[in-house]
């Protein structure tokens, strides 16, 4: 209901990139402030960005990343256009910032984030990786052995991959084979 078309999905990751300056694949509460400025005209308040970061950091790490910028964004453009039609998803819920940016990684909807989609967004967000890469990526993250990254297995990803250096989904690759 509140996706982002390809063109917003393309202006956002435009500005993402030209804003997360050290090229780390998250950005700061100054990095945001900026980005925000400039998306929106003005420059939000110390309490509004305090509010956006709590709002979009689904991983609890203190900066955004992309999936989570562009939950964010969504939600926004979403109330925007709507008056707040965002059914109550004002922010405060994690689980609502994951299932956004996990609509991101789901391009068909179909509930899975298959090694197509993944290879997809992460060329999107300049990530160049190789097929292995991407292979490797999705057998880390998918628990159940079927090709395939479904939603419980994002959200764990997700929660791991903020020790890992958001820059570097793939570099945790001694960690595959060890299910709990």
């Amino acid at each position: 209901m509140d996706l982002l078309n390809p063109e917003q999905i393309s202006e956002f990751r435009e500005a993402f990139a030209f804003f997360d300056k050290d090229g780390d694949g998250c950005i700061t509460v100054e990095e945001l402030a900026t980005v925000m400025g400039s998306l929106q005209g003005h420059r939000p308040s110390e309490d509004e960005l305090g509010e956006m970061i709590r709002d979009a950091d689904a991983d609890g790490n203190g900066t955004i990343d992309f999936p989570e910028f562009l939950a964010l964004m969504a939600r926004k453009t979403a109330a925007g256009s709507a008056s707040g039609g965002a059914g109550g998803a004002d922010g405060d819920d994690p689980d609502e910032e994951l299932r956004e940016a996990f609509k991101v990684f789901d391009k068909d909807q179909n509930g899975y984030i298959s090694a197509t989609e993944l290879r997809h967004v992460m060329i999107n967000l300049g990530e160049k990786l190789t097929d292995e890469e991407v292979e490797q990526m999705i057998r880390e993250a998918d628990l159940d052995g079927d090709g395939q990254v479904n939603y419980d297995e994002f959200v764990r990803m997700m929660m791991l991959s903020d020790g890992a250096g958001a820059g570097g989904g793939h570099a945790g690759a001694g960690t595959t084979g060890h299910h709990q």
